[in-house]
């Protein structure tokens, strides 16, 4: 059986792969400490994050040939998000620990260094 992938979906897979720079397990794990903390339930617009990153936990655990349209849709929005959140950090944002981890609930370390880089 031949599963063809476009190549609007292999962009995606690039991209969401390149910005979530966390293991599902490394994200699986900060989202069960950052729920078990006095701040689980920030009165954030991004409250709901959360749930994001655990439908990210599944995405990577999935091989490319096995998305479906509801992973995509994961994938985009993740990809959405932490680019938005990137372009618009506030000027400290390295010290500002709440962008961090709203960056974090989604898989992405903004602290950890860009294998990507030229660096």
């Amino acid at each position: 059986m031949n599963h063809r992938i476009s190549a609007e979906v292999e962009e995606l897979w690039e991209d969401f792969h390149r910005l979530v720079n966390m293991s599902g397990d490394e994200l699986r794990t900060w989202l069960l400490t950052e729920a078990s903390g006095e701040d689980a339930f920030p009165a954030e617009p991004d409250a709901g994050v959360a749930e994001l990153g655990a439908r990210v936990v599944d995405v990577l655990r999935k091989r490319k040939v096995d998305l479906t349209q509801k992973d995509n849709d994961v994938m985009r929005q993740v990809v959405d998000y932490v680019e938005d959140r990137l372009e618009n950090a506030p000027p400290d944002a390295e010290q500002q620990e709440g962008w961090r981890h709203s960056l974090m609930r989604v898989g992405h370390d903004p602290l950890r260094p860009n294998p990507h880089s030229d660096a």
